[in-house]
């Protein structure tokens, strides 16, 4: 299916995809903006500031109806059994094994019995297995197939010929939150094989978010690699302009573009992402994906649903429901996030030394533009 021969690929890329990274961290930081910006004394800071809520205990039992309906959801394979079973040992000890929220795994072909069992082994949590239909994982009719063989035999970049990790990419896009299994849910965390979670969590993030007001929630940001999003920027400009009553009044869509107005690459991995649900379900995304479904870039290129995602999230809502996980440390293929100072102190073990996209460029964009917008007044330089 989408991740067949995924993990594979990822370590046959790994050199060309940090000398990528660092490279454009490098060149952004060398922009007088950006090193201006990193020359500020950053203020460092754990621990969210949550709303004090009281929440019966007794609902993060197994049986309880938890204080939000949410879970934890993946596509996964059922070759992704082991990388998989790593993740949810992970999650269990950090969170969930206190919070017992449900898990949701879906997949383009039946979960095998060894599967289930394999997952259902580490957790006494609700876990639902579930298939794509028809619709939600195929080429679309409006697909040029010359065209798009074209495409698959001269590209040149990571999974440029596959048809899998296109369909996985426009699935995660636009159909994974319409799924029948998360009909009932508001929110999501999207999970993966093979990556690692660093600091034990002592609050609920699903229940933060609600009670914040918060829509999305990420903790890596960084540029996209551009080959694979070419038109991407150019399609999305030309949506808003046959629907700019969909931007939101606050967004942080200039968190998007270089300091000479071009598209910048900037988004967020949405291999985590925390999310309310009526987010994706709106009329601004759902419209948003279907004209890029229609555009053929999912096809023609490579687009992602990390640069759709993030995006999206830009200009349809409003800075202060954009929330940055900075307290959760996390590791995926081949970028780590970790507290700066978990070599030393707090509920964290991972190695802050080796963590730089707190230093980004698309990090530190976005916390200026936030702070700029939600409180303007602020005399504080930005937090990291």
């Amino acid at each position: 299916m989408a991740l067949t021969s995924y993990r594979r690929l990822v370590w046959r890329h790994l050199p060309i995809m940090i000398v990528g990274i660092l490279a454009g961290y490098i060149v952004g930081c060398n922009k007088p903006a950006v090193r201006q910006t990193l020359s500020f004394k950053h203020i460092f800071s754990r621990t969210p500031q949550q709303t004090v809520i009281d929440v019966d205990i007794n609902k993060y039992e197994p049986n309880g109806v938890k204080p939000v309906k949410a879970a934890l959801v993946a596509l996964v394979r059922n070759s992704d059994l082991f990388g998989l079973r790593s993740t949810i040992r992970q999650i269990e000890d950090r969170f969930n094994a206190r919070h017992n929220y449900p898990y949701i795994f879906v997949n383009d072909v039946e979960f095998t019995e060894e599967f289930k069992r394999g997952v259902r082994d580490l957790t006494q949590a609700h876990v639902h297995f579930g298939i794509l239909d028809e619709e939600s994982w195929k080429v679309p009719k409006w697909i040029n197939r010359e065209r798009y063989e074209h495409v698959k035999s001269t590209a040149q970049y990571p999974h440029g010929e596959k048809d899998s990790y296109r369909k996985m990419r426009r699935f995660q896009s636009g159909y994974l939150h319409r799924h029948p299994l998360l009909a009932d849910l508001n929110f999501y965390w999207r999970i993966e094989p093979d990556v690692e979670y660093y600091c034990d969590m002592n609050y609920d993030p699903f229940v933060f978010m609600q009670q914040n007001g918060l829509k999305y929630g990420w903790n890596i940001a960084m540029p996209e690699f551009t080959a694979t999003i070419p038109t991407l920027w150019n399609t999305t400009v030309q949506f808003v302009a046959e629907h700019p009553e969909l931007l939101a009044p606050d967004s942080l869509w200039p968190w998007l573009l270089d300091e000479h107005g071009n598209y910048n690459g900037c988004h967020f991995w949405s291999n985590f992402e925390i999310v309310d649900l009526s987010f994706y379900r709106s009329t601004a995304y759902q419209t948003f994906f279907d004209y890029l479904d229609r555009a053929g870039g999912f096809f023609y290129e490579r687009w992602g649903d990390a640069p759709v995602h993030s995006i999206a999230a830009a200009l349809f809502l409003n800075a202060s429901q954009i929330h940055y996980f900075d307290d959760i440390g996390y590791f995926h293929p081949s970028v780590l996030t970790c507290p700066r100072d978990a070599r030393t102190k707090g509920t964290c073990v991972c190695d802050s030394n080796k963590s730089f996209v707190q230093d980004g460029i698309c990090t530190i964009r976005f916390l200026e533009l936030k702070q700029s917008i939600v409180n303007p007044n602020a005399t504080e330089p930005v937090r990291l």
